[in-house]
């Protein structure tokens, strides 16, 4: 039997249910029933090492495994666990849901405007009704991708779900899979597309049973949460095999556009054939059966094209990645903050070359990392990487988790937006950022174990330990933490309104203007920095926008040496953008000299 076939987890088909689970190593299994106590149901094992019954289970019936007559453990491919992670397993009908998104055929990632979330704070009800009642929201906004933060079942109600341990349930409190199903049908129906962010490097702490099943984890690697996942050791197939199943599950089953891969530097595989490349192969042939195009997104600090290249160029085939130099080179011009790993940063250089290469360390020495590091991304284009101003790490990860409104002027919030949405890179927002969201986003867990609770206090302790203005760091087992990074939703007045429309312009202006669409090398001229300005271009055929960023704390002026009569079509400092007013000049002829605000952003035409 080819097991990359073999689906684990309980499948009703409208009259019985088949269990299976993949134990290569036990001598037995038994499928207990919560209905029946007592009573339990010797299993079959396949020449694999998966061990499958039909029973007459209905949906919403308890199960559970007996493994070699001593212990009781949840299915590790469980589709539900209404009692939590130590739960018994829900048995979930999968067939009778209809959905109404034939017609949908998905998004190119360089056509994506993505605003990520997370399901448990963007709205009162956290859950994903809310996110569903602010569709037309973001709609309006412009935004035509939502990426989700991971939804796999995590131990209690509060997490921002990296600590997911049923990679296959989705998370009960969140609305489970009924809710979700609703949710991306709903999106797809008003033009919008989904992303979830997935976990395949690790597990978290409390509620992982997967070890007691199978060979799931290895000793050869470590990872920084934990134990590292078997993709290339005795039995890996199997394991392979079950995050292969879980990719295929959200692709195909649930209709997500896209997966965003946490960390996957830190997914270990030395075989001949990396995991990564098996996940690009199997979405194109979800593509190919559904007719909708699906996308593969990595988080990586590597500065490797290695997972964007296709297996042609050595390559694993993912269609993009996250670049953090992006935003590490403009927070630390924004803010001045070189702490960290932001001492690599600082210079406005080092957004150019962020604009030019897009990898900032590209074979050259880093100082932080103490080595020469990086590749090159020359020929890559550039709607092959998501940046961004924020996002949920480069907040939450902060001692105060503050965001960019409670240090940047609003000024600088503009620019800091125009930086991203002017590149020919795809732009990603976070939560709220769209009208300056001052609730901060913190690190939250809800675990039941005492030890690990009191753990992941000290870790973070040590972990912020250099931050001395003497307050206590939010606890991330309070309760109060959660709800402090709760949206707002404050932008119907004032400063807030007047940035959800300067995004709105932006986003327009991004998804209309010709200029803004090419995705090519040859489609941006990024010019020396003159000082504090970054001068760049925008064309495509006819179509061209020349673009000035200006991270100084003074108006600067300098000469037009475009060659061209150029038309203004854009300042951030304009009144309509509550700026301080546009010094610039609405036309510019060649020579003459052009006047910026301090913090702004400009965008001429070729008149």
């Amino acid at each position: 039997m080819n097991n990359f076939l073999q689906k684990p987890g309980a499948w009703y088909d409208g009259a019985s249910t088949d269990f299976i689970v993949w134990a290569p190593l036990r001598n037995t299994v038994r499928l207990v029933l919560s209905a029946t106590p007592g009573v339990t149901h010797p299993m079959t094992r396949n020449e694999d090492g998966y061990w499958s019954i039909n029973l007459p289970a209905q949906p919403g019936a308890r199960y559970a495994f007996l493994l070699d007559e001593k212990d009781t453990y949840p299915d590790p491919a469980s589709l539900s666990q209404p009692d939590g992670v130590h739960g018994h397993s829900e048995v979930v009908d999968r067939t009778t849901f209809v959905w109404s998104d034939d017609s949908w055929q998905g998004l190119p990632l360089g056509n994506m405007v993505i605003y990520e979330l997370h399901t448990g704070v963007f709205s009162t009800t956290h859950d994903f009704e809310g996110i569903l009642r602010r569709l037309d929201y973001l709609q309006h906004l412009g935004v035509n991708t939502i990426e989700l933060m991971p939804l796999a079942q995590f131990p209690g109600d509060r997490n921002w779900g990296y600590d997911g341990v049923y990679p296959f349930a989705i998370q009960h409190s969140y609305g489970g899979v009924d809710g979700f199903r609703r949710l991306v049908d709903a999106a797809h129906a008003k033009g919008i597309g989904v992303i979830v962010d997935v976990v395949y490097n690790h597990l978290g702490p409390e509620g992982n049973y997967l070890e007691h099943f199978g060979p799931y984890f290895t000793p050869r690697y470590k990872t920084p949460w934990g134990s590292a996942l078997n993709f290339d050791g005795a039995w890996s197939d199997g394991v392979r095999n079950f995050f292969l199943q879980n990719a295929r599950m959200w692709l195909e089953d649930f209709h997500v556009d896209a997966l965003r891969f946490d960390a996957v530097h830190a997914i270990f595989d030395s075989s001949a054939v990396h995991f990564l490349q098996q996940l690009h192969q199997l979405t194109t042939d979800v593509g190919q059966r559904t007719g909708c195009k699906r996308a593969l997104i990595a988080e990586t600090d590597a500065n490797d094209p290695r997972n964007i290249n296709p297996a042609a160029k050595g390559g694993y085939g993912l269609d993009g990645q996250w670049i953090d130099e992006f935003h590490h080179a403009l927070r630390a011009l924004l803010t001045g903050d070189t702490s960290g790993y932001y001492e690599d940063f600082g210079e406005i250089t080092q957004l150019e070359k962020a604009f030019r290469h897009t990898y900032v360390y590209n074979g050259v020495y880093s100082r932080h990392r103490r080595r020469t590091f990086g590749g090159h991304a020359d020929n890559n284009p550039y709607d092959q990487f998501v940046v961004f101003a924020q996002n949920h790490d480069h907040v939450g990860n902060r001692a105060r988790s503050d965001r960019l409104s409670r240090c940047l002027s609003f000024e600088q919030l503009k620019l800091a937006a125009a930086t991203v949405l002017l590149s020919p890179y795809v732009p990603l927002l976070f939560m709220g950022e769209e009208y300056g969201e001052y609730n901060p986003f913190q690190f939250f867990v809800s675990f039941s174990d005492p030890d690990l609770i009191e753990s992941v206090r000290q870790g973070r302790a040590r972990e912020f330990q250099h931050f001395a203005d003497g307050a206590p760091l939010p606890d991330p087992q309070a309760e109060e933490t959660f709800d402090q990074s709760v949206l707002s939703w404050q932008y119907h007045e004032g400063s807030g309104a007047a940035l959800f429309q300067y995004y709105r312009y932006l986003i327009g202006l991004r998804n209309t203007r010709p200029a803004m669409q090419g995705r090519t090398r040859d489609t941006m001229v990024v010019h020396p920095a003159m000082g504090p300005v970054l001068p760049f271009e925008r064309k495509i055929l006819n179509d061209q926008l020349f673009i000035w960023l200006h991270f100084g704390t003074t108006p600067v002026t300098f000469e037009n040496t475009t060659g061209n009569h150029l038309a203004r079509c854009f300042d951030s400092a304009d009144l309509q953008w509550d700026g301080p007013g546009s010094p610039a000049c609405p036309e510019i002829s060649p020579g003459c000299t052009i006047t910026m605000a301090p913090w702004s952003a400009i965008v001429f035409e070729k008149k």
